[in-house]
């Protein structure tokens, strides 16, 4: 310890701390007046004072961008949140579009049928394990909704309800091969049926089967329910032909049908309850 205080770089030390503290007394002493002394002691403090300077006027700068990057991120922090009302806004209105044109189908519907009667519904739940997308409505037995019943976005055919329980029920697609329902194509009046296919339902299309080698059913045909065994009326849309194919285990063909709406981004639908069967 002893070694330390005699040593040549402590006696430096204290020799330029001494010199710095001389510097401070003589410039208390003389304050702004300049004297011979004083200007021999200036320049050797120069140096220092001159770091001690840059190192303020780098801490200035340094606080300032701090404080100036401060206010950019509450900026974005308000435009982000501005951003994300105004999707919220967008999403709310399309919403709403949606549910406009569903409820002006529904009035349209209505009046062309006045024998109808319906059930609003929601869907609560989708099976995301089904790749035919069947899901869950809010209502159910107690809502006078029964096994078979047909659901309707506007005056489209989606689906059929499959399982019903008191205040929920469970409806399969029209994607789903345990789908099927007779149907025409309304142009020529040909008949046959409308049911779910494995290899369509990844498309979002179904399947138009069993139809003659000379079909008159081509692309932009439209296919609607055609109300034969009574458990749909006639003429819910079911969809749009996109193309026909011959089917690979016999002579027959098929076309496949694309549904009017997106049954996978469906949010509230229509149960239909009951209707004056006029099929056979």
């Amino acid at each position: 310890m002893k070694n330390i205080f005699k040593s040549t770089r402590f006696k430096i030390v204290l020799s330029a701390a001494a010199l710095l503290l001389a510097g401070m007394l003589l410039a208390a002493v003389n304050g702004s007046g300049a004297t011979a002394q004083s200007s021999v002691l200036g320049t050797i403090f120069y140096p220092a004072h001159y770091v001690a300077s840059k190192l303020s006027e780098g801490l200035d700068h340094v606080f300032k961008n701090a404080s100036g990057e401060s206010r950019y991120e509450e900026e974005m922090n308000s435009l982000r949140l501005q951003i994300s009302q105004l999707q919220s806004q967008l999403a709310d209105y399309n919403d709403i579009k949606n549910e406009n044109e569903l409820y002006k189908e529904f009035l349209d519907i209505k009046e062309e049928n006045p024998d109808y009667t319906f059930t609003e519904c929601t869907v609560t739940a989708r099976d995301s394990a089904d790749v035919y997308g069947s899901f869950t409505l809010d209502k159910g037995s107690a809502s006078g909704i029964e096994k078979g019943d047909a659901v309707l976005y506007g005056q489209q055919l989606i689906g059929v309800v499959d399982k019903v329980y008191p205040t929920y029920s469970v409806c399969i697609t029209i994607l789903d091969p345990d789908f099927s329902c007779s149907a025409y194509e309304i142009v020529s009046g040909e008949t046959s049926y409308v049911t779910g296919d494995s290899g369509l339902a990844a498309d979002g299309t179904t399947k138009f089967a069993n139809l003659t080698a000379d079909s008159s059913v081509a692309y932009g045909s439209v296919i609607c329910t055609a109300g034969i065994g009574g458990s749909f009326p006639r003429g819910l849309v079911i969809g749009t032909v996109t193309e026909t194919k011959e089917e690979e285990v016999n002579i027959s063909t098929y076309a496949v049908v694309q549904p009017g709406v997106d049954i996978s981004s469906v949010s509230s639908c229509f149960v239909l309850t009951g209707f004056s069967p006029d099929g056979e």
